[in-house]
C-alpha cells in the first residue's frame, strides 16, 4: 500500500504470467464476468452452489484437470522470472523474496531487493548499487568518532539503513539504524549516520510529571515518546518539517499536547450514499445505494445487496431495488429456517435417543 494506491509486487507480476500463459480462461474477462453473474445468482438463491463448485473444480474442464494437464508444461525457472523494460538483469522470485540475478566479469551475481522496493522503483541505477554492494562490500560513510568503528551505509531486505562496525563472531548484530523515508543512500553523511544510531534519543523530562521523553524512529517513522511511569508510554509522529535528528524537547512536548489521532476516527464518520432512492414502501425506512469494496451495493436497514450486472446506479429504479431486497432476504430467510431445521432435527433425535437409553436402563434394572 503506497498511499491509497495498491501496488502489485514482483510475485504478482510472476503469477500475472503465468496465469496468462498456461490458463488464460481464467484471467479472461467473459469468464469473470459469467462467474459473477452465477455467483449473484447463487446468493439470491436462484442457482446451487455446490454443483456449481463441483463442476468448477471436478467438470470435464474444471480447474483440476486444467492443472494436471498442464503441469508438466510449466517450466518452474521460466514461470519464476520477471523481465522489466530497460533492465539487463533480471528478476527472480526466490524462497525468500524478489532477488536480481545478473552477469559481470567475475561470473554470476545475485543480489535481494528490498521488500518495499516496487517494481517501477527498480531502475538500471537501482540495479548497479545493489550488485555493487554484494560484489564489492558496503558503501563506508567514514568512523564514529567515539569508538573509531566504521559505519556504513546498506540496503537489505526491509530498505537501506546504516550499521557501525563489522559482523563478527563477537559481534554477530552491529548496531543499525534505518534510514528515515525519503533519505537517498547516496545522501548519508557521517555525522547523519551517528545521529540516527544514537537514536532513541533522550531529549528532557517533562516539566510537570518529570517523565522522560525521548525522539526514536520506528516501523511507521520518527516519533517522540512520552514515559508517564506505571500509566504506559505516549507516542507522537514527527511532522515532515520535523527532523528527527535535530528535534528539541520544546517542539516535542508542543506534539504531546495535540489530541490522540484515533485510527477509527475517519472510519467512523457516517458514509454518504451514492444516490437515495426513496422510502421502503414497507416499512418507509431509507433505501440507498452505496460504493463498496466490491461495487455498489443498496441497502435497507440490514439488508445489503450488490447492483446487479447491466444495471447502472443511475438507471436503477426503486420498484427493482425492492425486489432485488427481497430476493435477498428471503434467501436469507430460507437459509436460517433450514439451519432451525437442522438443529430441531438433531435435537428430536437427541431427545429419543436419551429416551431410549432411560427405558433401557430401567428394563435392565427391573430383570436384574
Amino acid at each position: 500500500m503506497t498511499g491509497n494506491a495498491l501496488i502489485p509486487t514482483f510475485t504478482a507480476f510472476a503469477v500475472t504470467n503465468l496465469l496468462e500463459k498456461h490458463f488464460p480462461d481464467l484471467v479472461d474477462t467473459s469468464f469473470t464476468a459469467r462467474m459473477e453473474q452465477t455467483l449473484d445468482e447463487i446468493s439470491t438463491g436462484e442457482a446451487e452452489w455446490l454443483p456449481y463448485l463441483r463442476k468448477f473444480y471436478l467438470g470435464e474442464k474444471g480447474l483440476e484437470t486444467q492443472v494436471k494437464e498442464r503441469d508438466s508444461q510449466i517450466d518452474a525457472s521460466v514461470a519464476r522470472t520477471i523481465e522489466l523494460e530497460n533492465l539487463d538483469a533480471k528478476v527472480r522470485i526466490g524462497k525468500f523474496g524478489a532477488y536480481i540475478e545478473a552477469e559481470n566479469g567475475q561470473g554470476l551475481v545475485t543480489a535481494s531487493i528490498p521488500k518495499d522496493l516496487t517494481p517501477a522503483d527498480l531502475v538500471p541505477e537501482q540495479v548497479q548499487v545493489l550488485l555493487r554492494q554484494k560484489t564489492e562490500g558496503p558503501d563506508k560513510v567514514g568512523f564514529h568518532p567515539e569508538t573509531g568503528e566504521p559505519i556504513y551505509v546498506l540496503i537489505g531486505t526491509y530498505g537501506p539503513y546504516v550499521q557501525l562496525g563489522d559482523a563478527t563472531e563477537e559481534n554477530k548484530k552491529p548496531k543499525r539504524a534505518s534510514l528515515p523515508k525519503g533519505v537517498n543512500p547516496e545522501a548519508v553523511t557521517l555525522d547523519m549516520a551517528v545521529g540516527l544510531l544514537s537514536l532513541p534519543r533522550t531529549l528532557g523530562v517533562h516539566p510537570e510529571t518529570g517523565g522522560k521523553i525521548q525522539a526514536g524512529l520506528g516501523r511507521f517513522g520518527p516519533y517522540v515518546v512520552y514515559d508517564q511511569g506505571k500509566e504506559g508510554k505516549e507516542f507522537r509522529s514527527l511532522k515532515s518539517t520535523d527532523n528527527i535528528l535535530t528535534i528539541e524537547l520544546a517542539r516535542a512536548l508542543e506534539l504531546l499536547a495535540e489530541p490522540k489521532k484515533g485510527r477509527s476516527s475517519t472510519r467512523s464518520k457516517s458514509k454518504a450514499p451514492l444516490r437515495e432512492m426513496g422510502a421502503h414502501p414497507a416499512d418507509g425506512e431509507p433505501v440507498n445505494i452505496y460504493d463498496g469494496p466490491y461495487g455498489a451495493y443498496i441497502k435497507h436497514g440490514k439488508t445489503n445487496v450488490s447492483v446487479p450486472e447491466g444495471e447502472s446506479v443511475e438507471s436503477l429504479t426503486l420498484d427493482k431495488a425492492v425486489e432485488l431486497l427481497a430476493a435477498k432476504a428471503g434467501s436469507t430467510a430460507k437459509t436460517s429456517r433450514g439451519s432451525s431445521k437442522s438443529a430441531g432435527s438433531t435435537k428430536g433425535a437427541t431427545t429419543r435417543t436419551s429416551s431410549k437409553t432411560k427405558k433401557t436402563a430401567a428394563k435392565k434394572t427391573s430383570t436384574s
